[in-house]
C-alpha cells in the first residue's frame, strides 16, 4: 500500500500514463463532462471534495506548464479566482463555453464534488527537466 500521495488507485494510474502536453481537466460536480478523456470521478456529496482539495493533491504529483479556467471564475466564483491566480501566475481566461470545447482534447478529466460555479481549470502538463 502507498505510504503517501494519491491512494487512488484509478487517479494514481492515470496521472502515470500522462505525457508532455496532455491536458487534465480539473472540474467541478456540474462541468458537463466530453466523451473521450479517461474520467476519475471522486465527487462523493456535494462539496466533497473540494476543487482546492483536489487541485493541490494534483499539483504534489504533476508538472505544470499551463493553465486555462473560464473568465466568468472572477465574478461567480471569487475564492476558486483567488486560489487558480495564486497558484498559476499566467492563468489563461477564456468564456465558459470556450473552455468545455477546450475540455473535449483533455486526456485525463478529475471530477470534484466541488457546488461552486466554475471551479474548473484545464492543466496542460510539463516536464521535469
Amino acid at each position: 500500500m502507498k505510504r503517501h500521495g494519491i491512494l487512488n488507485r484509478h487517479l494514481a494510474g492515470a496521472l502515470a500514463e500522462l505525457g508532455h502536453g496532455d491536458g487534465v481537466l480539473v472540474c467541478d460536480a456540474g462541468m458537463p463532462i466530453p466523451g473521450g478523456p479517461r474520467v476519475v470521478d471522486l465527487a462523493f456529496r456535494a462539496g466533497v471534495p473540494s476543487f482546492a482539495e483536489v487541485l493541490e493533491g494534483l499539483l504534489d504529483e504533476l508538472v505544470v506548464e499551463g493553465a486555462t479556467a473560464a473568465s466568468e471564475v472572477r465574478d461567480a466564483n471569487p475564492a476558486a479566482a483567488e486560489l487558480l491566480a495564486g497558484r498559476f501566475p499566467g492563468l489563461g481566461l477564456v468564456p465558459h463555453e470556450r473552455l468545455k470545447e477546450l475540455s473535449a482534447g483533455a486526456r485525463l478529466v478529475v471530477r470534484t464534488g466541488e457546488a461552486r460555479p466554475y471551479a474548473n481549470v484545464l492543466l496542460r502538463c510539463g516536464v521535469f527537466f
